[in-house]
Order: structure tokens, then C-alpha cells, then sequence
């Protein structure tokens, strides 16, 4: 979680806005393990920020510095710290929302996390542009949250056995046919609002 607020004033002798960066916007693309001198894993933090920042090519497109966390070459131990700060094996709640994981930048990271997400139960991933999560597997989750995402399918999604409820309203599901993936899964609930196949007539009792 970052902070990163722009606050203005008028200077009075030219009649225009002088804009004032906070020092918190050094670190608006920074990620928590990025940061110095902590010791908060990944299983502490109910909602991390787990989306990379744009490279340094992109900032300078942009306009922007890239600030105080260049990517620099990691050795192998550092990726080995980080693996261990990360900490994902042992997540058991975890919100991943509205950080845009499907872009194709950024996809490859969210995979990798997703696949150490071996004792996860519940899981928020809301609005991430996400359309095919099949090759993930989450052996014990049991609330799974796909809201806004890109879904078109039961197929593609992570293969969830212990699922209870699952919401995957503002999708674009358009056939039911594919239930069946679920059909040994302990399912209460299912969220399939504002898809297509929502029109489809008893739609409910399919």
C-alpha cells in the first residue's frame, strides 16, 4: 500500500497552478519487499500490491522518474530473500484486486504467484483483466472471487476442488454446458451475474 497525493497552490504573481509532489510518490510503483530494513512477509499483508511498475524505458516515455528503486540484476541469493519475504506458500487470505495482473507485463508475475498459493482460502481477484487461469491450481480455496475479469469459459478457470463459493459476475461467460468442471467441487454459491449466458432462459436451475 502507497500513498501518493499531488497537492497545489497559486503563485500569486502568475496566475497558474504549481504543482507539488509529496516525498511518498518516490515509491508509488515500489513493492513492499522492495523497501529497506523490514521484515513483513507477503502471508502478514491481507492486500500487497504485487503489481510491477512500469520499466525504466516506460518512465522516461512518460516523463517520469523512474525513482529511488531502480531494477537492478538480482544475485541468487537476493532472489532466494525475496522468495522467502514473499512468503505466498503460506497465505491464507489474500486480496490481489484492481491491479491489472492479465496485462501481458505483468501476467507472468501473477502466475507465479498465484501457483504458490497452495494453502490460500480465500482469494479476491477482482478487475485484473484476467482470461485464463487454468493452469493454476488452488487445493484449498474455498472462496474465490473473479468479478470484472475476462472469463469466457469454466475451463479457464484454476482447478479450485474445494471451492464453496465462487463469483464470477461481469464476466463474459456464455454457455453452461462446462459445469461439469465443478461437479465434484463442495459448491454453495455461484455469481454469474451480468454474463451472457444469463439470458438464457431457466438459467438458474442448469
Amino acid at each position: 500500500i502507497y500513498l501518493s497525493i499531488i497537492y497545489f497552490y497559486w503563485l500569486p504573481n502568475f496566475n497558474r497552478i504549481q504543482y507539488m509532489k509529496l516525498p511518498s510518490d518516490t515509491f508509488k510503483y515500489v513493492t513492499w519487499h522492495e523497501l529497506e530494513e523490514h521484515d513483513v512477509q507477503g502471508s502478514q499483508i491481507c492486500c500487497p500490491r504485487v503489481r510491477k511498475g512500469p520499466s525504466e524505458e516506460e518512465c522516461f516515455f512518460r516523463g517520469e522518474e523512474y525513482g529511488r528503486c531502480a531494477r537492478k540484476k538480482m544475485t541468487e541469493k537476493e532472489r532466494w530473500e525475496q522468495w522467502l519475504q514473499e512468503d505466498w506458500e503460506n497465505c491464507v487470505s489474500l486480496n490481489l484486486s484492481y491491479q491489472d495482473l492479465g496485462d501481458p507485463y505483468q501476467i507472468d508475475n501473477s502466475k507465479r504467484i498465484l501457483r504458490r498459493l497452495i494453502r490460500v482460502e480465500r482469494l479476491w481477484l477482482v478487475d485484473n483483466s484476467l482470461t485464463d487461469l487454468s493452469a493454476i491450481c488452488l487445493p484449498r480455496c474455498k472462496e474465490l472471487k473473479l468479478s470484472k475479469n475476462h472469463f469466457t469459459s469454466f475451463r479457464q478457470l484454476p482447478k479450485i476442488p474445494e471451492i464453496q463459493h465462487l463469483s464470477l459476475d461481469e464476466n463474459n461467460i456464455t454457455a453452461l454446458n462446462e459445469l461439469s468442471a465443478l461437479r465434484y467441487a463442495p459448491l454453495e454459491s455461484l455469481i454469474l451475474k451480468r454474463n451472457p449466458c444469463e439470458f438464457q432462459e431457466n438459467y438458474r436451475q442448469l
